[in-house]
């Protein structure tokens, strides 16, 4: 085991959250995933920090100053650190759609402006020194496609809005691509709306290893898939030409990193969409070699660490409630990441 100290390393709050109620299993208590989450070890090991969601009944993003600070007190009493937080854009969590130039764009930007507030106050209390504002379009491909170069448009001035005020509390945000938000469904959909959006350094991109591979493989946008259809995933140097392709258009714009694992489909449960299908990281199916995707990811395209990503968050949605209670789970996934900072870390 190597002695790098950085990138960070971060477990996420949100799998006690995402697909969870609504017909699905119970959520799981804050206060149970951070348990988890301190609780891991790998060798003397422990993870760094947590990223967290800013949405009931986790944290509710009116959560007032003196919530803020118990939350930090509570947080730096188990060791960890904050790192980037998602703000619940969507409209069944007070949010609403990017492409809605009314509504749902000012409820959008209300919820991104709440975010960046709990954030601010956070870095003040010197328990977050890394991350982002995690954000997407909140709306599906399925309705951005009734008008595609017009809505892309509209997504784009939401989030140059958002930006404005992302900047006014020092903030950065990240916008997660994956194929259930529309406008951000396709890494070349994702690309152009960064682009669009022009405030390279303010809104960049968060790359999920899961997601991603999805856009290889052009789910919800056939026409740009960078594999073909029953693709041979035996076929590695295909894999890694198409897989370095997809990074080279996007880690110019990658400010927030998941690690993940993916067996190459699509999980829908709860009032989630359906998305890249989250695995752990020893599942026989998955289709990804962490350790060295993640190298395509955190190295530039000769090769050098780029020291971007100050921390690395795991992003496993959708597993059981058993599996998430299981704290072998946690520790099985706190050593994919140390692998991965073995590689493809760095001493400070």
């Amino acid at each position: 085991m190597s002695s790098n100290t950085y990138p960070k390393l971060h477990n996420a709050a949100w799998p006690g959250l995402v697909g969870k109620g609504e017909g699905g299993e119970p959520p799981i208590s804050l206060e149970k995933m951070l348990d988890m989450t301190a609780a891991a070890e790998v060798d003397g090991v422990k993870f760094d920090g947590i990223d967290l969601f800013l949405s009931d009944p986790h944290i509710s993003i009116d959560i007032s100053a003196d919530g803020i600070k118990a939350l930090a007190d509570d947080i730096a009493g188990r060791g960890l650190e904050i790192g980037s937080l998602v703000a619940p854009v969507w409209e069944g969590t007070g949010g609403g759609s990017a492409m809605d130039e009314g509504e749902g764009r000012r409820k959008f930007l209300e919820q991104v402006k709440k975010a960046c507030g709990i954030g601010q106050q956070l870095r003040d209390l010197g328990i977050r020194p890394t991350g982002g504002i995690r954000v997407d379009s909140a709306v599906s491909p399925a309705a951005w496609a009734e008008d595609p170069e017009g809505n892309q448009k509209r997504i784009a001035q939401t989030l140059r809005e958002a930006c404005d005020i992302a900047r006014s509390f020092g903030e950065v945000l990240v916008a997660e691509g994956e194929v259930c938000w529309g406008g951000m469904h396709s890494w070349k959909r994702m690309v152009q709306l960064l682009e669009m959006v022009d405030r390279k350094g303010i809104l960049g991109f968060q790359a999920d290893m899961a997601h991603t591979l999805l856009y290889l493989m052009g789910v919800n946008a056939q026409e740009d898939a960078l594999l073909p259809p029953n693709f041979d995933w035996s076929d590695t140097q295909a894999f890694e030409t198409a897989y370095q392709a997809l990074c080279n258009a996007l880690r110019p714009w990658t400010l927030d990193f998941h690690i993940a694992q993916n067996d190459g489909t699509v999980k829908g449960s709860g009032s989630h969409d359906k998305t890249g299908r989250h695995c752990l990281p020893g599942d026989p199916g998955g289709k990804l070699d962490i350790v060295k995707c993640a190298g395509f990811w955190l190295r530039d395209k000769d090769g050098a660490l780029t020291k971007k990503i100050r921390h690395l968050c795991w992003d496993g949605c959708m597993f059981s409630n058993e599996t998430l209670l299981n704290q072998q789970t946690w520790n099985d996934i706190l050593a994919a990441m140390i692998a991965v900072r073995d590689a493809h870390g760095w001493q400070e």
